[in-house]
């Protein structure tokens, strides 16, 4: 299953094509945020917020761990996953269950070989991730 499936899959499950697609667009503005820097910040993140082994999982090539809507909450921040959930037009408690359901299938997609590769893997990524607002 490609990242365009696994996303359409989680998202598909519910809520209007226009709430997926905002959901779409906050997790590519996750992605790609430079000020927080992109996909290696968001795995420095959650690593420094303790949940390395989560992350970690979902960058290796073994089978990913779980996450739940609270260890979102722990390893974004309230302040980011307000944000985020006000650009989706969603509350803070459904962003982390999109989060948690979308994130790992994205973060695995976007890190095929086990590590965080800069340029077409991440950019093919993303595109895949735009095409679902189209």
């Amino acid at each position: 299953m490609g990242l365009f499936d696994s996303i359409s899959k989680v998202l598909g499950s519910g809520g209007s094509g226009s709430t997926q697609n905002n959901v779409v667009n906050a997790v590519m503005e996750l992605l790609t945020n430079q000020q927080s820097g992109g996909l290696a910040g968001l795995v420095n993140q959650f690593k420094s917020n303790g949940l390395g082994d989560i992350i970690n999982s979902w960058v290796g090539t073994g089978k990913n761990l779980p996450i739940t809507p609270q260890q979102i909450q722990q390893g974004l921040g309230g302040d980011m996953l307000k944000n985020l959930a006000a650009k989706a037009g969603v509350s803070p408690q459904d962003i982390t269950t999109h989060l948690s359901q979308l994130l790992p299938q994205v973060v695995d997609k976007l890190t095929p070989n086990g590590s965080i590769s800069q340029g077409d893997i991440v950019e093919q990524g993303m595109g895949l991730l735009k095409g679902l607002i189209k």
